[in-house]
């Protein structure tokens, strides 16, 4: 969204990195035309941007940077986010994915300030870890849990998610393809039963997935 590229763009390294703002729903290019994702005003930019072009005219030679990061807030609208984009890319710049091109950002859902002292936690479990590193009792700590990136500045923003030496990320890999495309073929396709079994058979795993 807006707030959140703004803070990117003002707290990013601009040697080496470049920030494209995306904001609305995304396409399910599952569910659409060739032409149609071709000529999408929000699938456009992404497009331009990486410089491969997509579909029959992808070239990953033509690949302007090394690493594609998705950053979007951790809750469940910032994974459907990551899901449509994951399947875009999968569909038309399967290189990307298969080459190891692909990352996820992961920011963390909470700021913990203890004596002046500030921490991350990515979840749950290591929020209480920090708590009880740090033998807080209650009310010892202000805790501050992010709805989205656009919470933060600039500055917590390039410590906890963009700095080389401290974000985290995931890499996405695709063992099997065959496997990938029937797992996307279920989660993002008008066939609403095997989509619902999928999530009941994959629950844990698949956790706070909006389909």
């Amino acid at each position: 969204g807006d707030s959140a590229g703004g803070s990117a763009k003002q707290g990013r390294d601009r040697q080496f990195q470049a920030i494209l703002p995306l904001w609305g729903k995304m396409l399910n290019v599952e569910k659409t035309r060739i032409d149609k994702v071709m000529a999408n005003e929000k699938l456009m930019p992404v497009i331009s941007s990486l410089g491969t072009g997509a579909g029959s005219d992808f070239d990953l030679s033509r690949l302007r940077y090394h690493k594609v990061i998705i950053m979007a807030d951790a809750d469940v609208d910032g994974s459907h986010i990551r899901t449509l984009l994951l399947t875009f890319f999968f569909r038309y710049m399967r290189e990307l994915v298969e080459k190891g091109h692909i990352y996820i950002a992961m920011p963390p859902l909470y700021k913990i300030v203890i004596s002046k002292k500030e921490y991350y936690a990515y979840n749950d479990q290591e929020r209480d870890k920090i708590l009880k590193r740090n033998k807080v009792i209650a009310g010892g700590a202000n805790i501050q849990r992010y709805k989205g990136l656009g919470e933060m500045n600039p500055e917590q923003l390039w410590n906890t998610t963009m700095d080389p030496e401290q974000r985290s990320m995931m890499k996405i890999k695709v063992d099997d393809a065959v496997e990938a495309d029937e797992i996307f073929t279920t989660l993002m396709g008008d066939n609403v039963p095997p989509r619902r079994k999928f999530i009941e058979d994959n629950a844990l795993s698949v956790s706070n997935l909006d389909v």
